[in-house]
């Protein structure tokens, strides 16, 4: 397995529904299109914002290949998202994701719900990297698997062969993102999950984010990466602070329910429509989001 080497603005991309219900797969594909044209590194299919929990095997197969032409058409990578709090199951899913061609990573939640443990979760990561036949990004949101990591933890599961990166999403800027990214491990991608956060993460040294905002003004935030990258840094915290402006504007909502009203406010998706257990955004928060996006342009 080649080692993948993941740095830059990933979009974790929505999954649109056309008015019937159904997944829209022709929006999908311009979006994705779109987000990519913008300067993404790559996508993410079958994230979170996908609300793949609501989508039926089919749809979700259906998705991952058109994500997966075109990153190969543009040249550019897909991350593949894997739940399942059992072991065995996201070993299952993984190897379905090593039948998709093209596949960089999988992006693998920690365990949620059952809260096994860091030793446990560290044997999870342990038998799906041996098993897995992608390399693999841990996914470490706390606030939705119930369990916590420690930076030295994050060091141990760093040292797995097949163990590329986090995507390091706790709610806020901790002592442990201090910890981690004041001496990163080599090989090691550590990518922001919190949009709000992406300023403060790249000045530490994050390789990117994996950012659901950026669907908005992909353009902006990988500008906002290559400003703290060269070390222009009144044009990042300039820039910084315009961006997150708009990543609360777009998560005044459940995800990813401002993102898509938004989307199809300008026309890039059908319906603004999410599955339940999700509800539409409001008027007003779709209204702010939308001007926030809209005077990026500028």
């Amino acid at each position: 397995m080649e080692h993948t080497v993941l740095k830059g603005i990933y979009v974790p991309l929505v999954t649109p529904f056309a008015a019937d219900g159904s997944v829209a797969l022709d929006a999908l594909e311009k979006l994705a299109g779109s987000v990519l044209d913008g300067g993404a590194a790559g996508l993410v299919a079958l994230g979170t914002t996908g609300e793949p929990a609501t989508l039926g095997a089919d749809e979700r197969r259906a998705v991952t290949e058109v994500c997966a032409a075109v990153c190969a058409d543009r040249g550019a990578q897909l991350v593949v998202g894997v739940g399942g709090a059992g072991t065995g199951a996201a070993a299952e899913e993984l190897a379905g994701v090593g039948r998709v061609p093209g596949v960089a990573a999988a992006l693998v939640t920690v365990p949620s719900f059952v809260r096994p443990g860091e030793a446990g979760t560290v044997a999870h990561f342990r038998a799906l990297a041996a098993a897995s036949p992608v390399p693999l990004v841990v996914y470490h949101i706390p606030y939705r698997t119930g369990q916590s990591l420690t930076a030295g933890v994050l060091r141990e599961l760093a040292a797995l062969p097949g163990v590329v990166g986090v995507k390091y999403a706790t709610g806020g800027l901790d002592q442990d993102a201090v910890e981690l990214l004041a001496d990163p491990p080599a090989g090691f991608a550590v990518l922001t999950g919190e949009d709000a956060f992406l300023a403060p993460m790249l000045a530490l040294g994050a390789a990117g984010g994996i950012l659901a905002s950026a669907h908005l003004a992909t353009a902006r935030f990988v500008e906002l990466a290559a400003a703290w990258e060269c070390g222009d840094v009144p044009r990042a915290r300039a820039l910084g602070h315009r961006l997150t402006a708009l990543t609360l504007a777009a998560f005044a909502a459940p995800n990813p329910a401002v993102v898509k009203g938004v989307l199809h406010a300008q026309g890039r998706i059908p319906t603004p429509d999410v599955r339940l257990p999700l509800l539409p955004a409001g008027p007003a928060e779709v209204a702010r989001a939308l001007e926030l996006a809209s005077g990026l342009d500028h």
